[in-house]
């Protein structure tokens, strides 16, 4: 790979988690101040990630992988979302924004599939050069939580208050834009199916992955991917909002804290897999998750403002040990054959099923526990870390697989 096409495809990776980071991490802060949305209508809100993770593979298969090249599709994308996320910005109440912000989640999602399909078209040894590529991505998001923070301040008590944080919308439409021009300059990246080839609902859902399910480890490991979601799902939706109205300090720039550590943590899961295995090294996942809740529920924003830091801090422990050691998982179990269809299955159950009922329980619980417009956030985070503990225990219990997958396969 030439140093330009290093250069395109590092600034389209940061721009790709930079849109994203721009407005996910405060949106359930918008939602609360900006919309007044109640809290099973903010699940509502952020369940539109999950849509769009169920309807991308289809979008991806039916016409990406067929018709058009890559890039185009990419850019077309990025520009209709850069309209959406105006229409977004511009919205003041929530029956008005729900519409904008599920169209902008069926369009945005298959993105994060295209920018990798665009990436390993151009390598020669994607295990090696993937990642130093992918970085961008997370510098792109952290880079977004710090202007947030740091530069604007729309994440500070007055400008919420204000209604300052709809900017971030624009600002994620600006970027969405410049990638979607961008996106036509990108390598070319033809179709990967011949236009003739019959392309099945099995293949796009992976769903000949499914007699993986016959294996009772893999069962108990697929079940547990979507238990865990539930946990997730209440962190994406009320980790921004809870630091902000305790009154935590530039919330959003110091939630970047969890990007860095999943790049630190990256790299000790090759050591994890070869010294204990996976069953070891996905329960200390787990376990990590239960961990950082409780911390969330008894930390605050004075003397005991360092555990909410460590509860953030465990993001890379959580999100890695726990997801790529999955995915790692699923590839040795599937086979040269169901490669990638085991993984899409997988993707399906937690980004796709596991998150969009996370999301449903986080805003239930999330309104169950407010009295007077205050949430009981103490209540609110124990509920997750005791649904976190009950998934690890169960996994514990019943996971008995002792193979030790390779880390770099």
């Amino acid at each position: 790979m030439n140093s330009t096409t290093r250069i395109k495809l590092s600034f389209m990776m940061f721009l790709e988690f930079f849109i994203w980071g721009a407005w996910f991490v405060t949106l359930g802060t918008f939602l609360a101040t900006n919309l007044k949305a109640s809290g099973p209508e903010t699940g509502s809100v952020f369940s539109t990630q999950s849509w769009g993770a169920i309807i991308a593979p289809f979008i991806i298969g039916l016409i990406a992988d067929r018709y058009f090249n890559a890039e185009k599709i990419l850019g077309v994308l990025h520009i209709v979302g850069a309209i959406l996320m105006y229409q977004m910005y511009n919205s003041t109440d929530i029956s008005t924004f729900y519409p904008y912000v599920l169209a902008y989640m069926i369009l945005y999602m298959p993105t994060l599939a295209l920018v990798n399909s665009v990436s390993f078209n151009q390598m020669q040894d994607p295990e090696k050069e993937f990642s130093t590529i992918r970085i961008w991505g997370t510098l792109g998001w952290i880079a977004a939580g710090l202007l947030i923070s740091y530069f604007f301040h729309w994440d500070s008590q007055e400008s919420t208050t204000a209604g300052l944080l709809k900017n971030t919308f624009l600002m994620a439409g600006i970027a969405s834009l410049v990638l979607g021009l961008f996106s036509f300059i990108l390598p070319k990246t033809p179709p990967k199916v011949a236009k003739g080839e019959k392309v099945t609902v099995s293949d796009i859902l992976g769903l000949d992955a499914l007699k993986l399910l016959k294996d009772k480890n893999f069962l108990i490991f697929f079940v547990s991917s979507i238990l865990i979601c539930i946990p997730l799902a209440f962190y994406y939706q009320n980790a921004n909002l809870f630091l902000s109205k305790i009154g935590v300090d530039n919330p959003t720039g110091k939630m970047t804290i969890g990007q860095a550590s999943e790049v630190i943590f990256l790299l000790f899961i090759p050591i994890f897999f070869k010294k204990f295995g996976f069953k070891k090294t996905i329960l200390v996942g787990m376990l990590a998750w239960a961990v950082r809740y409780v911390l969330f529920a008894y930390g605050n924003a004075g003397e005991l403002s360092f555990m909410l830091l460590i509860g953030i801090a465990l993001h890379g422990i959580c999100y890695d040990f726990f997801f790529v050691s999955g995915q790692i998982y699923t590839n040795s179990k599937a086979g040269e054959k169901f490669k990638s269809s085991a993984q899409g299955l997988i993707t399906l159950a937690t980004y796709g099923i596991g998150m969009l009922i996370g999301f449903m329980v986080a805003g239930q619980i999330t309104e169950m526990y407010k009295v007077g417009g205050e949430e009981n956030w103490k209540m609110i985070w124990i509920i997750p870390a005791g649904i976190a503990f009950v998934v690890f225990i169960l996994f514990a219990v019943l996971f008995n697989d002792k193979t030790k997958p390779e880390a770099t396969t």
